[in-house]
Order: structure tokens, then C-alpha cells, then sequence
């Protein structure tokens, strides 16, 4: 059970890094849709006489921030209840364990590696390795759009990430602790399969927000 923790709590930092990920895709392919509108429809932005609609792309960004935070939210703190209840206080000790050691590495690779691909861009747009408009350029750019989520948004969030599954596995082990000593498992399996139910609600609302949006 301890090795199933273990394992959950890892596979967990990497699920909450591909959500954030995707969410800020989603939000900024929302962005290029609005721009091009508004420039369809308001010729003059190019021209400089006519001044683009700030407050929809502001909306757009808040909007899909709130959105896109209640998946990763839920997933941060029904996690630790679903293994908690689930599978015991050792595992939960377990899984937090996993979930610090792989987003700590988690944390410090995504902001390397998206710094190196932004400062590759930046090179590149120096004159090196045939400056811009060059096929180095273009793959630059190409990293730089991964790497700005990497290191503006994923790695960063994988710290409070962390932080709320502590919190929470700190608030609720004297339940999991007095539920065990009390015969109380079919009511912790119950609380556990609840948990797991709204974890994986969120997960398929995420997926068909996705997929309305792509379509």
C-alpha cells in the first residue's frame, strides 16, 4: 500500500503540470482567436486608427484563468483524501512523500528547461545561428511557446501544489487515524470512492472543455 502511495503521489505532480500546461494553450489559442476577430472586423487597428478592444482579451484571460484553476484545484486536494481514506495513513505519508521528491525535481526541470528554450529564442534573435527569419529561429519559437508555460506556469505552480496536499493530508489524518481505530473502514472506503468520484468528474470536464474549445 506504501508503494501504491508512493507511486500516486509522483504520477499526480505530472498529471497537475499537463493540466496547467494545457490550460494556458487553451487560453491563449482563446486570445488568438479574439485578436484575429478584431482585427477582421476593425480594419483600422493595423492602420493605427482605430484602437483594439483591450477589455475582451483582459476578460478572456481572467475568465479561463478561474476555469481552468478548478481541475488542478480539485485534483490538489482530493488526492490526498482518496489515498488517505483509501489506503491508509502510511500511504498518505507515502504519497506526500512521492508528491514532494518528484515536484521538487518536477519544479526545477520545467523552469530549466523553459528558461534555456526562452534564452535559445533570444540567441537566435542576437545574430546567432543565422539570426531571424532563419530555420533556427523559427524552431526557437517553436520552443519558446512550450517553454513560457514551463517556466511561468507549471513549474511555479507545482509549489503550492505541494503546500495544499500537506495541508490537507495534515488536516484529515486524525479522521483517517480515528475511523481506523474505531472499525471504521467502510465509511473511510466511502469518503475515499467520493473523492475519487469528483477527481475524475473534474478530469472529464476538463477533457470536454478541450475538446469544445478545439472544435
Amino acid at each position: 500500500r506504501n508503494l501504491v502511495g508512493l507511486i500516486i503521489g509522483a504520477a499526480v505532480v505530472f498529471l497537475f503540470s499537463g493540466l496547467a500546461i494545457n490550460a494556458v494553450s487553451r487560453a491563449a489559442g482563446a486570445v488568438v482567436v479574439e485578436v484575429r476577430e478584431q482585427f477582421r472586423l476593425h480594419p483600422g487597428i493595423m492602420a493605427g486608427t482605430e484602437k483594439p478592444e483591450y477589455a475582451r482579451v483582459v476578460d478572456i484571460c481572467t475568465r479561463d484563468s478561474l476555469r481552468e484553476l478548478v481541475t488542478p484545484g480539485l485534483l490538489a486536494v482530493m488526492a490526498p483524501i482518496a489515498v488517505g481514506f483509501g489506503l491508509g495513513v502510511g500511504s498518505l505519508g507515502a504519497y506526500l512523500a512521492g508528491a514532494i521528491g518528484t515536484g521538487t525535481l518536477m519544479a526545477v526541470f520545467l523552469s530549466n528547461s523553459g528558461g534555456a528554450w526562452d534564452n535559445a529564442k533570444k540567441m537566435v534573435e542576437d545574430g546567432h545561428h543565422g539570426g531571424k527569419n532563419s530555420e533556427a529561429h523559427a524552431a526557437t519559437i517553436v520552443g519558446d511557446t512550450v517553454g513560457d508555460p514551463f517556466k511561468d506556469t507549471a513549474g511555479p505552480a507545482i509549489n503550492p501544489l505541494i503546500k495544499v496536499m500537506n495541508l490537507v493530508g495534515l488536516l484529515i489524518t486524525p479522521a483517517i487515524v480515528s475511523l481506523a481505530l474505531g472499525n471504521g473502514e467502510t465509511k473511510s472506503h466511502l469518503i475515499a470512492a467520493l473523492a475519487v468520484v469528483v477527481i475524475i468528474g473534474a478530469l472529464v470536464r476538463n477533457r470536454k472543455q478541450a475538446t469544445a474549445i478545439l472544435n
